[in-house]
């Protein structure tokens, strides 16, 4: 779930910002999202839910907040959706000539995520048929990538490393987390694995320890490689493999793009049922909770979900996008590690035994503590955009529950 598309990126706005101190900031930001995972995986093992952290958020502090956690959910997936659309489309557009590079751009967006929203439209089983099928191509080019790099290195490229601002170190640690979301995702079904107690916290160590490492031997790499280009490069990975061989570039370019694409069908399946959810709850417009005749599926919520990402798509970069998904997210992880502290507090488990994780509280301290940390590094704009979405979804939610009331 964590390896993906992001890793592809990322290497690039992570030295641009903290130069040959990028590694450290990988190591640092896994140490934080960990945390963050032995507290969903504890808060899964309590509360049996397919919303995952939105459902135990909500049964802990109550459905507003629970909205309120779900919007930042379903905003910060939007928000990575159009920062990977956009960064596969600076991927493509690098084979083309550069006059038709714009309206190509803009073509690419639009054709992805239209096309993998009119396959969700037409029924799961054929949305679940494109995730699988694209899943089982991202690990080999990184694969390639660390076994031919490891042999390309340059030393002249780690040498003088650039002071760091402040602003640089924030950024950094911000795209660092970004790289590392999706670890919550498959510790939903917490309460259903056995031995909870010993399987889940040696799965988080090794899944989180093995992230890492090839996180930090991606970005050591890229860097012995490209050298001071890694910090503009827009296919960081291409671009390196280009120096060895231009195969291996169109190799690497047909990885990144593939495991793009594939983040993209499992975003656009997944992430729209939330607002056909919300739909169906009456805290949304009813039309979201439509779904089609034949196919079943929640055509409206789709649509409208795949049209908010393409617009962040043409109007945002990826590094821009993939801040203010990583602020969406530091949110509801904050909402998440809480309702787990206190459901623990409070001794509910309702799916049998709960994982009793014996150090919880400092989990729980580290995580909330880690994400808080990581908006405060964001801009003053950035942040007053965060509590505005906080406070419209709290609004929405009590003008629509005031509405619901008066037509029940």
């Amino acid at each position: 779930m964590v390896v993906g598309a992001s890793i592809f990126v990322v290497p690039a706005p992570l030295a641009a910002n903290v130069g040959l101190y990028a590694p450290l900031a990988i190591v640092v930001c896994a140490i934080a999202v960990g945390a963050v995972a032995v507290c969903f995986a504890e808060g899964g093992s309590r509360i049996p839910s397919s919303g995952g952290a939105y459902g135990y958020i909500e049964a802990a502090f109550g459905p507003m907040t629970g909205y309120a956690a779900g919007t930042l959910l379903w905003f910060g997936d939007a928000l990575a959706s159009g920062g990977i659309a956009a960064a596969l489309a600076d991927v493509v557009v690098q084979l083309l000539p550069p006059a038709v590079a714009a309206p190509a751009h803009a073509l690419i967006v639009v054709g992805t995520i239209g096309g993998i929203a009119l396959v969700n439209m037409s029924g799961v089983d054929r949305g679940m048929r494109l995730v699988n099928g694209t899943t089982l191509v991202k690990l080999l080019p990184l694969a390639v990538f660390l076994l031919v790099g490891a042999f390309a290195l340059h030393g002249a490229n780690f040498q003088h490393p650039a002071p760091v601002s402040g602003g640089g170190m924030g950024r950094a640690m911000i795209l660092a987390v970004f790289a590392f979301m999706g670890m919550e995702t498959s510790l939903c079904a917490s309460g259903e694995v056995a031995r909870p107690e010993r399987t889940i916290p040696r799965a988080l160590a090794i899944a989180m320890g093995s992230v890492t490492l090839l996180y930090v031997a991606i970005q050591i790499i890229a860097q012995g490689m490209l050298g001071s280009a890694l910090a503009s490069s827009s296919a960081p990975l291409a671009d390196a493999m280009a120096r060895v061989d231009p195969t291996l570039r169109l190799l690497m370019l047909a990885g990144t793009s593939l495991s793009m694409f594939g983040y993209l069908s499992s975003d656009i399946l997944g992430s729209p049922r939330i607002l056909f959810a919300f739909a169906r709850d009456g805290l949304l417009p009813s039309a979201l909770g439509r779904v089609h005749p034949r196919s079943h599926a929640p055509h409206v919520a789709i649509a409208c979900y795949a049209l908010f990402a393409i617009l962040l798509a043409l109007t945002g970069s990826f590094a821009e996008l993939a801040v203010l998904s990583a602020l969406a997210s530091a949110g509801f992880y904050i909402a998440g590690c809480a309702a787990t502290w206190r459901l623990a507090r409070q001794g509910v488990a309702r799916a049998g035994t709960p994982l009793n994780f014996r150090w919880l509280g400092i989990a729980t301290v580290v995580g909330i503590g880690s994400m808080i940390a990581l908006i405060a590094l964001a801009s003053r704009t950035e942040i007053l955009g965060l509590f505005a979405l906080i406070g419209a979804s709290v609004l929405i939610y009590v003008l629509q529950t005031r509405l619901f009331r008066r037509r029940g």
